[in-house]
Order: structure tokens, then sequence, then C-alpha cells
């Protein structure tokens, strides 16, 4: 790190040891930056500094820092006043805790800084202190002073060096109210097991493979440009429409994560049924007992109509053949022909 120039120097109080050190810059912007132009002849926009009251332009080396009351007054205030404050945290890292890792919210992380060992005394206890955060699987909480304002810190161990990270106060995170959806939804199991075969899918990645594609695009661009050819065409974007099928979607990307990754072209269902069951809780195993109960007795109670009307209609079907067969009986007895009486003969003289 001896070719990184130190953005801070001081110390670190560790209880009663104080470790001296220098703060060094722990990321850098690889971002291309642009210059803003008049768009007819090209020529640079400049920002120029004017004094109000002499209506001219002034040099760096004229600038100063001032505080605006409330009525408009402008309060001077020197670089010498701010590093006679009254603040043990002014020239020190003051470590306050020790806290889990995880204790720290992500959304407080904000720059990354390197702490130096500033000079060979200061080695034995800056490895003293690298070994305990190691050991105890800690981060350190500590305040210190930067750029004109009192900021939060965690400091952790990363390789044989120790790192700090600045950390957004409390009350500076704003919480996430009206973020979320304001609707009721519901999620079956079935599609939260495609979410987690697509995750598995997915799998992970070296963080180390990826890199800034907007950057090399831009990058052609002004190669092309520089050297008078036209800049490469973007792809047409993937023509996605709204997504009414949530199912649908989600087994679509299954299948394209699969065959990105070369692997045989399977159905997701056929993924999702190697998916170990998701565990209930108490009260869910509750619901489907009772869910289970009144299927069981739903069942029950349709097989016990179903009989009963197949025994009405059995009945009826019955009773109908039998007043058929009354009904023949009688048709036919009177339609018997009746035997005819004889004729008496006359006598003859």
């Amino acid at each position: 790190m001896r070719h990184v120039r130190s953005i801070w120097n001081g110390a670190i109080s560790f209880g009663l040891v104080s470790i001296p050190i220098k703060l060094v810059n722990a990321t850098e912007n690889h971002a291309i930056s642009f210059r803003q132009i008049h768009t007819e002849d090209g020529g640079r926009i400049r920002y120029r500094k004017i004094c109000e009251l002499e209506d001219r332009e002034v040099t760096s080396a004229e600038i100063g820092k001032g505080y605006e009351d409330a009525d408009g007054t402008i309060i001077p205030i020197t670089d010498e006043d701010l590093a006679h404050l009254p603040l043990p945290t002014a020239k020190t890292i003051e470590i306050v805790a020790f806290v889990p890792a995880d204790r720290i919210d992500p959304l407080q992380m904000d720059a990354a800084y390197y702490l130096q060992v500033g000079g060979a005394p200061a080695a034995k206890p800056y490895t003293l202190l690298r070994e305990a955060l190691k050991r105890s699987h800690k981060v350190a909480i500590a305040k210190y002073a930067l750029r004109g304002r009192e900021r939060l810190g965690m400091l952790r161990v990363v390789g044989d060096a120790i790192a700090m990270h600045g950390l957004l106060w409390p009350d500076e995170v704003r919480a996430p109210e009206g973020v979320a959806p304001d609707t009721d939804v519901t999620v079956r199991d079935k599609e939260l097991d495609l979410a987690d075969a697509l995750m598995d899918t997915l799998g992970e990645v070296d963080l180390e493979s990826l890199h800034d594609e907007y950057r090399e695009a831009v990058e052609e661009v002004v190669a092309a440009k520089a050297a008078g050819e036209t800049p490469p065409e973007s792809p047409a974007p993937s023509s996605s429409g709204k997504v009414l099928d949530l199912m649908a979607a989600l087994e679509n990307s299954v299948r394209a994560a699969q065959q990105s990754r070369g692997e045989p072209d399977g159905k997701a269902e056929a993924e999702v049924r190697h998916l170990p069951p998701r565990k209930q809780t108490p009260k869910q195993q509750t619901d489907t007992k009772k869910s289970t109960s009144k299927t069981a007795a739903t069942k029950k109670s349709t097989t016990a109509r179903s009989t009963a009307k197949k025994t009405t209609a059995s009945k009826t079907a019955t009773a109908k053949k039998t007043t058929a067969k009354s009904t023949t009986a009688k048709s036919t007895t009177a339609k018997k022909p009746q035997p005819k009486k004889a004729t008496p003969r006359k006598r003859t003289a």
C-alpha cells in the first residue's frame, strides 16, 4: 500500500493501546467521465468561481469554508478551527465496542478504507488487534472524524490487513415505508419450488469473472468515433411482454438457465420433484389437519348422499316395474275371450 496516498493520519485507540495508522482508500472508481461541451461548436463548458462582493474570479487558494447562519450571515470556519475540535476522535479512530458481523445492517455500509500501519513500532499492536478480531469472529465499532464531521466505522480483517468501512448513523437510514406491495398476495408452494429450482440452476458465480460491460461498450463507442467510424449498434432488446402467467415464466426461466449452462433440456417439473419437502410450522400442520378432516368429512357426506340417491332410484325403479306388471296382468285379464253359450235346437213336428 506504499504507492497509495494516505487521506488521513492518526491512531487507533484500543483501550489504553494506541496504534499509529494511515487511512488509504480501499476502492477505486473506473467509471468513464465526460466533459460538458457546447453542442454547436464542441467548446468546453467551465464553471468559474466568482466572488459576489468583488465580482471577480478567485483561485482555489483564496477559497475557504463558511457556515451560513439562519439570517444569512456567513461565519468563517478555518481548518485550524476544525483541527482543534474538542473531540477525542479528531485524530483517533476510537473503538467503542466489538459485535458479531451480522449485527451490522448492509444498508449502513459506506466507503471502505485500509488501515495502514504507521511505522515499525505500530506493527506489534496492529497485529495484536488483527489476530484478536480473527479469533473472536467479531468486528469493531469505532468513531472517527473525517472531512469535517464525526463518523461511525466498522473494522474487520481482510487478508493480513485491517479494513474500515464507514457506516451511516442509524438515523440516516430510511425506513422502507410504502415500498413493499400493499396488496395481499398468496404465493403457492409450487411457485416457491420453481423459484428454488431456478436459484439452484443458476447456482453460484465467481465474482472475479464479472466485469463492467457498460464501460466496455462506452469505450468501443469512443474508439469508433475517434477513428471516424460508425459506432456499433446495440442489440435488439428481447421482446419480453407483460408477465401474465407466473408459473409459465418460472418454468421457462429454469429451462433457459439449464440451456445456458449446457445442461440437458429437461422439464422444469422434473427439477421440482427432486426438491425436499418444505417443513411446516405447527400452525401450518394444524391447518393441514383441519383441511384434511374437512376434506374427509366432505367426501363421506358426498358418498352418503350418492348412496341414498342410488337406493331411492332403485326403489323407484322396482316400484315402477311392479306397477307395470300389475297393469299388464289386468289388461290381459280384461281382454281374455269368454266362452259362448250353446243355442237350443228347435224340434220339428
